[in-house]
């Protein structure tokens, strides 16, 4: 079955009618959360604010989705066909929106609204999940294991780029707390009684790195050490870091993820310290496309004089994990890349975070915000 437009015109004239109306709405709230920054888990401020202009829109509004503070739901229609359309709004530690989400967030506001007046008469029941957590805590993890998301028929976001690309290849990625604990000691007088952490971790990130040359090429591992110590005279008793592993499926990630942590053993092993790994979520999947929604999404977008980008170019950024790669393994889902001309700046940059405001980015986030509003009358209309 095709997702070609089905009779609908005056629909879609209406919804990118709503979305210029609401420019300035859009801007005003990606600004918004662009200046106030919040981390994962700590978002009350975004949830509250991307929430707001969804009840003014008449969506019925549940705050604290699921047991989660800092998630949210939005409901608006009674179709047959529901369409579920994802925000996230949280920001990455000291870099702030160098990963656009305040875009993301104000591209899903004008769809939904774009989509509101519309809903009955096109058949559709639109829902907004706001999904905190995204730059590694697993938000959309939590709200599926909760019930979230299961009888959508179509799921869908955009995210920011340096250019358009259609199609998302997310590795799947796990997210782990590393801890060593040894003994402080004296590093001049009394070296013999330490039991050194920061030593641990050298030789951990020293295995890894030799390591790499029998990984995978799908295989991505890095990290940073949180904690290193406090004081140069004092032999560091306790050091910690945050470390992810990347491959190209769930499958190759359960089997080279042990690889990885006998690393980290080896630190301890060759120290003395005590060794603790803790997932700081369940591990993010591989996305799978719904083809037929994600070849309408491509449609619309060119329409709007969008231009997707090819070759190594389109082979980057939509290698990124998400949380959503969960979700589109439970329901037919796209996870577009809008451009924001921002290159040579690229996402987790303080210059691609400047990028994320300004007329380059208002652009892009009205034409997302249309380009997802018409995707959601085309496929809903071939398939009802």
């Amino acid at each position: 079955m095709t997702t070609d437009p089905t009779g609908r015109p005056a629909d879609r004239a209406e919804a990118a009618r709503v979305v210029n109306r609401d420019r300035d709405v859009l801007v005003g709230l990606s600004e918004r959360l662009h200046a106030n920054p919040e981390t994962a888990w700590e978002e009350h401020r975004a949830a509250a604010w991307v929430a707001a202009p969804l009840a003014d829109s008449g969506f019925t509004v549940t705050p604290g989705y699921l047991g989660l503070d800092t998630a949210f739901h939005a409901r608006i229609g009674s179709g047959p066909f529901r369409v579920g359309l994802c925000a996230e709004y949280d920001a990455l530690p000291g870099l702030g929106h160098a990963c656009g989400h305040n875009l993301i967030a104000a591209i899903t506001v004008g769809a939904a609204r774009a989509l509101a007046p519309l809903a009955d008469s096109a058949g559709l029941t639109v829902e907004v999940v706001g999904t905190p957590a995204e730059e590694g805590g697993g938000g959309k993890i939590e709200l599926l294991d909760r019930g979230a998301f299961q009888d959508l028929d179509l799921a869908m976001m955009a995210h920011p780029a340096p250019v358009d690309v259609a199609e998302a290849r997310p590795f799947a990625v796990s997210h782990s707390h590393v801890t060593y604990t040894g003994r402080s000691a004296h590093a001049a007088a009394y070296p013999e009684q330490g039991i050194n952490a920061a030593d641990a971790f050298t030789v951990a990130q020293v295995a890894v790195g030799l390591l790499r040359q029998q990984l995978p090429p799908s295989v991505r591992v890095h990290g940073v050490m949180t904690h290193g110590g406090a004081a140069p005279n004092a032999i560091p008793a306790r050091t910690e870091g945050r470390w992810y592993v990347r491959a190209e499926t769930l499958e190759e990630l359960a089997e080279v993820e042990p690889r990885i942590w006998r690393c980290f053993e080896a630190g301890a092993h060759a120290t003395g310290c005590e060794l603790e790994i803790v997932p700081e979520s369940k591990p993010y999947a591989e996305f799978r496309t719904d083809d037929a929604a994600l070849s309408a999404y491509r449609r619309n977008a060119e329409a709007l004089g969008r231009t997707f980008a090819t070759g190594s170019t389109a082979a980057r950024m939509n290698r990124a994990s998400t949380d959503m790669g969960n979700v589109s393994q439970v329901v037919p889902a796209i996870h577009p890349y809008i451009g924001i001309g921002s290159l040579p700046a690229t996402n987790h940059q303080p210059e691609f975070a400047a990028h994320c405001v300004g007329v380059a980015a208002e652009h892009a986030l009205t034409d997302a915000a249309t380009a997802l509003a018409h995707t959601a009358l085309d496929v809903a209309a071939a398939r009802t």
